[in-house]
């Protein structure tokens, strides 16, 4: 998170996009690139434009690594229909630099750093740097977990300022937000209508797009129960997949081993049918499938830890982790060996 947005000038190396071969999409040169956005899925690249950025019209799959154009189409993310359609009358500011930096400044178009540094999750500083202790910083480990959980869902969550317009624009991020605060004071997440495909998200709520993370999570069991974020990942850094603070299914056997209240009362291979060391023997292949889509062919996980039956794939269309392992293999096939599997209830899997 520290390093979404860099500075090409300072850091040559961050430019990911190849820039040597000829392509009629790439309209533009490093030299005009002001800052990239993104290293992991994909890459975006800023320029300045007055006082402020604006996203140039391609941007690098860094999967695929192909040029991809990057123009938000009409009817897609709700604000576009309050923007100009031409690429470059769409400026960052109000759209993206908010989440991307500290304090911005809705009025001068400035901040006091570029990316998530430390007073986007702990609020202002300036008396803590001075003088520190428990009492003037915010700790989300010290928040109930509503407000704990609204430090991370205020940027990974698709919704709209509830002051919208500000200063005569339409924003995309909590403007007003501070940590502890409660986020629905200023923000509305993106509403959803049971059984209808969005741009946004699938017929049974669940996202459809990337960013969706904090509008999954709210709905889940895991939120109910009251687990925050932070119990699952290190926002200060973590070798592993995801910022997560143990390796894969190390990390959900904290709370869900067979002889834990949570747990399936099985061991992973006996409950996934799989056997171990397999990729349908992880735990997030089947409860965190990639169903979110962030650029053409590469989704991300979905946050909602429910299993998607195959059966809501012939009913809604929702991708099932099935089927979308065992590209081969039909929904009638994945259903009937998940009614094969004598602890699986046929009535969950097959609803009527």
């Amino acid at each position: 998170m520290a390093r979404v947005v860099q500075d090409p000038k300072a850091h040559p190396e961050a430019i990911l996009g190849d820039f040597k071969t000829p392509n009629p999409l790439v309209t533009f040169r490093p030299e005009d690139v002001a800052f990239t956005y993104g290293t992991k899925w994909k890459q975006r690249y800023w320029k300045k434009q007055g006082n402020d950025y604006y996203v140039l019209p391609a941007q690098w799959d860094v999967q695929n690594k192909v040029w991809r154009p990057y123009h938000v189409q009409p009817n897609t993310d709700w604000w576009v229909a309050h923007y100009p359609e031409a690429q470059e009358e769409r400026p960052t500011g109000p759209l993206c630099d908010g989440c991307h930096s500290v304090n911005y400044d809705v009025k001068t178009h400035s901040v006091t750093e570029w990316n998530v540094g430390c007073e986007r999750c702990h609020g202002a500083g300036a008396a803590h740097a001075a003088r520190p202790s428990r009492g003037n910083i915010v700790n989300p480990a010290r928040l109930d977990h509503v407000r704990a959980n609204d430090v991370c869902i205020q940027c990974h969550s698709q919704g709209r300022p509830k002051a919208n317009p500000i200063e005569g624009q339409y924003y995309d991020w909590a403007v007003g937000y501070q940590p502890g605060d409660r986020l629905n004071a200023t923000w509305a997440l993106e509403e959803h209508t049971l059984g209808a495909t969005t741009f946004t998200h699938w017929p049974d709520g669940s996202a459809h797009k990337n960013r969706m993370q904090g509008n999954e999570y709210v709905a889940s069991r895991m939120y109910a129960k009251g687990v925050r974020c932070a119990a699952c990942h290190d926002s200060h850094g973590s070798s592993h997949e995801g910022l997560l603070r143990f390796p894969g299914n190390e990390m959900c056997l904290q709370c869900h081993a067979p002889r834990q209240q949570a747990g399936p009362g099985v061991t992973p291979e006996a409950h996934s049918h799989h056997s171990a060391g397999s990729p349908g023997n992880q735990c997030a292949a089947c409860h965190m499938p990639r169903n979110a889509s962030t650029i053409a062919t590469v989704n991300v996980r979905s946050h909602a830890f429910g299993f998607v039956s195959p059966a809501m794939t012939d009913k809604y269309g929702i991708p099932n982790p099935c089927t979308s392992c065992h590209k081969d293999k039909s929904t009638r096939w994945a259903l009937d060996a998940l009614e094969s599997w004598a602890d699986v209830s046929p009535w969950r899997m097959t609803p009527r």
